[in-house]
């Protein structure tokens, strides 16, 4: 398994918020502008938890294990693979997910005067701001999950 590259997300990110700052002044120049909806920084923020909470209850169990604690509920490598892929599949839908409503934010940004339009940019600002904590999420569940590292690749004699 691939680890997650920051630079594949600071990508998407970029590419999503330009799409969607362009998508936006060309919906807006047709009519009114689809509004960013409250529940978005909400969901995002559940799945930085869920991520978060999965990553912490993983590394107390793998400490236990590595420990030797007679109480300690071992961890299955297939169960640790799949928290890996669920973060890795969060960290990216989050970053397409932030860099649309960063795009949507930004163009909002000109007319923060209409009351209407400061509210959704500050859920579009949440939403950015939710979805990073997502990815840092991601980032820390995936290092919980690293096998550590072999020493005998690290030593080896040279030939």
């Amino acid at each position: 398994m691939k680890q997650l590259r920051l630079k594949v997300l600071v990508g998407v990110f970029a590419v999503a918020g330009i799409l969607s700052w362009g998508g936006a002044r060309l919906w807006e120049s047709f009519g009114t502008l689809p509004s960013v909806p409250l529940a978005a920084p909400i969901v995002l923020a559940v799945i930085a938890a869920v991520l978060a909470a999965t990553a912490l209850s993983l590394r107390s169990r793998l400490r236990a294990q590595r420990e030797r604690r007679p109480d300690a509920k071992g961890v299955e490598p297939m169960m640790a693979a799949r928290a890996v892929v669920f973060g890795q599949a969060s960290a990216l839908v989050a970053a397409l997910v932030g860099g649309m409503y960063g795009g949507t934010g930004v163009f909002l940004l000109g007319s923060l005067d209409i009351p209407a339009r400061r509210d959704q940019a500050i859920y579009a600002g949440f939403s950015v701001l939710t979805a990073a904590a997502v990815i840092a999420a991601a980032f820390f569940l995936e290092r919980v999950c690293r096998l550590p590292e072999d020493e005998d690749d690290q030593t080896a004699p040279a030939a």
